[in-house]
This record gives C-alpha cells, sequence and structure tokens, in this order.
C-alpha cells in the first residue's frame, strides 16, 4: 500500500478529532454556562426580595467603568475572531496580531476592575466590613453578589489570557495555522463566553439603578 492511500484515512482521524474537540469544548462551555445560570438565579432571586436596596447599592457602583470594560470586551471579542478568520486564511501575521490585541485588552480589563475594586476597598465597601455589615440585608447581599460574581469571571479572564498567550506562541511556532486550527476556534469559543457573561453582569449590576 503506497503512501497516498494513507492519506484519506489520515484525514478522516484528523476530521473525527476535530469534531471530538469541538464538541468537548461546547460541553464544558454549556458547564461554565450552569455555573453562572445558578448565580444569576440566585440573584434574580434576591433581587425580587430586596429591589430597592439592590438599587441604592448600585448606585455605589462607576456606571462609566463598567461601560468602558463593556467595551474593551466586546472589541476583544472581534479581534479574537478576526485573528481566527486571519489564520483560517493563511495569514498569520494578522492572526498574531489580532491575538496580542486581543490579550491587551484582557489585560486593560482586569486593570480597569483592579482600580475599581480597590476604589470599593477604600470606601470600605468589600465582604465583612464594618461599613457593609452596618448596611440592610439587600445592599450586603447585593455587595456580596457583586464581588462573588465579577471576581469569578475575572479569574475566567485570567485564565483566557493565559490560554490565549500559548495560542500566540503556537501559531508563532507553526504548531498552530492553516491546516490546523481547531485549538485557536476552541480558544476563542471560550474567550466568546467570557464575553458573554459580562454581557449579562454589566446590566444586573451597573444599570438597575
Amino acid at each position: 500500500m503506497n503512501q497516498s492511500s494513507h492519506a484519506p484515512a489520515v484525514e478522516q482521524h484528523a476530521h473525527r478529532d476535530d469534531i471530538g474537540a469541538k464538541m468537548g469544548m461546547w460541553l464544558f462551555l454549556f458547564t461554565e454556562l450552569l455555573l453562572f445560570g445558578g448565580m444569576f438565579l440566585m440573584y434574580a432571586y434576591y433581587r425580587f426580595q430586596y429591589p430597592d436596596q439592590f438599587k441604592i447599592a448600585a448606585m455605589e457602583l462607576s456606571t462609566s467603568m463598567g461601560t468602558l470594560n463593556t467595551i474593551i470586551l466586546l472589541t476583544s471579542s472581534l479581534t479574537v475572531a478576526i485573528a481566527i478568520t486571519a489564520l483560517r486564511k493563511g495569514n498569520r501575521f494578522l492572526a498574531l496580531l489580532n491575538l496580542f490585541v486581543t490579550i491587551v485588552f484582557a489585560l486593560a480589563f482586569m486593570v480597569n476592575k483592579l482600580f475599581e475594586w480597590s476604589a470599593k476597598i477604600s470606601h470600605g465597601i468589600y465582604p465583612g466590613s464594618e461599613d457593609i455589615l452596618n448596611k440592610p440585608n439587600g445592599e450586603i447581599l447585593f455587595y456580596g453578589l457583586y464581588y462573588v460574581m465579577t471576581g469569578l469571571h475575572g479569574l475566567h479572564v485570567i485564565i483566557g489570557v493565559v490560554i490565549l498567550s500559548f495560542m500566540f506562541v503556537f501559531i508563532y511556532k507553526g504548531s498552530v495555522n492553516k491546516d490546523n486550527f481547531m485549538k485557536l476556534e476552541n480558544s476563542g469559543l471560550y474567550w466568546h463566553l467570557v464575553d458573554l457573561i459580562w454581557i449579562f453582569l454589566f446590566p444586573l449590576f451597573y444599570l438597575i439603578h
């Protein structure tokens, strides 16, 4: 049997691996949605119980900073999509450029979030602080949910930065290329999930007042 007869079998095997990797990623994303979905339901329950106190607590948050972070993440979703398209077309330079920009946007998001959290903590607004414990139950619950949900989302952003950084190195070295781009596509799916979760968090915490 000559070498050419092995080619269809190899391609078919690679195609099955790609399908398996894609299904595995979608299953992982589904579990992530279940995790945050449970938190959204908890938020909805307590907001129904304490609607006025949730609105008062939300007034302490900076809508402008939340809006800036929303713009940053939406733009990063665009750049990662451009990176995937560019790689599939064989344009490695454009893929690397847009992937680098995506990573920069992700870091900018975290820096902005760090400034926001630091401002709240400096004013005594953090779980367990004396100022928080003297507030009504609804406001205590609001800030507890705020720190937990935005903190967990921030952790996902950090994980996304690590994943995208690895993709940058793989593309640079050529192990991820136009003929083998499934890892980058799955990384892009993960990053889109991170953006999608923030799209829900932003109005729940920053726009309810």
